[in-house]
């Protein structure tokens, strides 16, 4: 009873987030939750939430997508796909398309062309996307009224999450004396810090996340992207959009170069490198040869 009160306060108070079937609709993750109880060992301070997939080949796959609005093409045909426990860079400049392909990925938004597909090729319409991947938008203010020890402790009965490693995470982000604080009155760094404890606390396997890094100082960003890499070598798959690309090369293992929504190049630095002819050359340089 207690955990369907807790559905039921977060399923009415997150509206604000849109109406994504992987990041919002928490009454229908009961499938997630129920595989992620049975894994989670109590009392583990693993930062990593608890999930399983393959070890190997893909978790995701993304063939042929596109996305208009109105008549201007804002993604034309995107393809990559994401692998067990790296940690994706999505990068590009304001207006190359990421957020949009974000969104499409986590069912916000509809698509007129392309596949998304699980390992083993499986179709993944955005319903069955739900326990695969949890989505967190940039810029967003859920439940702004609320105190985060009240959100801490709905979401952590809702995952079945234990204590321990809930606390070790908000300390590792610096949160743990904001516990009394309302979401509304956090700063812009303050809240997006709390709002990837959330992501992280969530039981999918693979979390996509946008601009991790806003609104942090250049402390706080070396932290957090510590931190990412170290969730990556416990077994989470991260895919970061970011357009600082500075910040990419510092975390991510492979990278989704997107230009006026198109792919420019996937892969690893080195990889990357080779593509455009720049032995040498630095993250930045290399998109610049490829775009």
């Amino acid at each position: 009873m207690a955990m369907l009160r807790t559905e039921y306060r977060l399923r009415h108070s997150v509206r604000s987030w849109g109406e994504s079937p992987t990041s919002i609709r928490v009454g229908s993750f009961r499938s997630a939750h129920a595989s992620a109880s049975s894994a989670i060992a109590p009392g583990s301070a693993s930062l990593a939430s608890a999930v399983t997939f393959p070890a190997a080949g893909e978790l995701l796959k993304v063939t042929g997508l596109g996305k208009s609005f109105a008549k201007r093409r804002v993604l034309n045909a995107v393809s990559f796909s994401i692998r067990p426990g790296e940690v994706l860079g999505l990068v590009g400049p304001n207006g190359a398309g990421k957020t949009t392909l974000f969104g499409c990925l986590a069912g916000i938004l509809r698509t007129e062309a392309g596949r998304v597909t699980d390992g083993v090729g499986r179709d993944l319409p955005p319903d069955g996307r739900r326990d695969l991947l949890f989505y967190l938008p940039d810029g967003i203010l859920p439940w702004h009224e609320q105190r985060l020890d009240w959100l801490l402790g709905n979401w952590c009965e809702l995952w079945q999450i234990p204590e321990v490693r809930e606390e070790a995470l908000f300390e590792r982000l610096g949160l743990s004396g904001l516990r009394d604080s309302k979401v509304g009155a956090l700063s812009k760094g303050e809240r997006k810090r709390f709002l990837l404890a959330l992501g992280l606390l969530a039981p999918q396997p693979l979390l996509l996340l946008d601009e991790p890094f806003d609104g942090l100082d250049l402390r706080q960003t070396r932290e957090v992207a510590a931190l990412l890499k170290e969730v990556a070598m416990e077994g989470r798959t991260l895919f970061l959009s970011i357009h600082q690309l500075v910040d990419a090369g510092r975390v991510c293992d492979r990278f989704v170069m997107l230009s006026g929504g198109r792919v420019a190049g996937v892969g690893t630095l080195a990889a990357l490198r080779e593509r455009a002819g720049c032995p040498e050359g630095s993250l930045e340089e290399v998109f610049l040869a490829l775009t």
